[in-house]
């Protein structure tokens, strides 16, 4: 595995098979493994494309295994950066709560920036569906 972050506040480390490992760790780490895991789930079930997906969760060690979404953005403008984040918003409704280009990837197999990192975010009502 290759260690991509090694913070007080969490391992990350992506395997060999693409899969992106992260350990919870310091202050509040169980609240914070518990809603990075909610968030995600809600932005799959709100049909959300462009985060990871959970593939394990083992709240009793603070692990948490998604799919990887691409490599790190080196530099993107803060327009676009606000795009991006507002877009998840008002589109799947969550607030990311830590919208900085550290927390974008991008997906060369379909061109597409990714969004990562959400044990921060806010859950917010549902979006509304645009009118048929």
């Amino acid at each position: 595995m290759h260690e991509a972050k090694n913070t007080q506040r969490a391992l990350v480390r992506i395997g060999y098979d693409g899969r992106v490992h992260k350990h919870f760790r310091g202050p509040n780490a169980a609240e914070r493994f518990a809603n990075e895991v909610k968030v995600l789930r809600v932005l799959e079930e709100r049909g959300c494309d462009y985060v990871p997906r959970v593939l394990e969760a083992k709240e009793d060690e603070l692990y948490l295994v998604t799919t990887n979404c691409g490599s790190r953005v080196e530099r993107l403008s803060e327009g676009k950066v606000k795009q991006l984040f507002d877009d998840l918003e008002s589109e799947y409704g969550v607030r990311h709560d830590d919208p900085f280009d550290r927390n974008v990837t991008y997906r060369a197999r379909d061109g597409r920036f990714c969004l990562i990192d959400f044990e921060l975010a806010t859950i917010l009502d549902p979006p509304a569906k645009p009118a048929s």
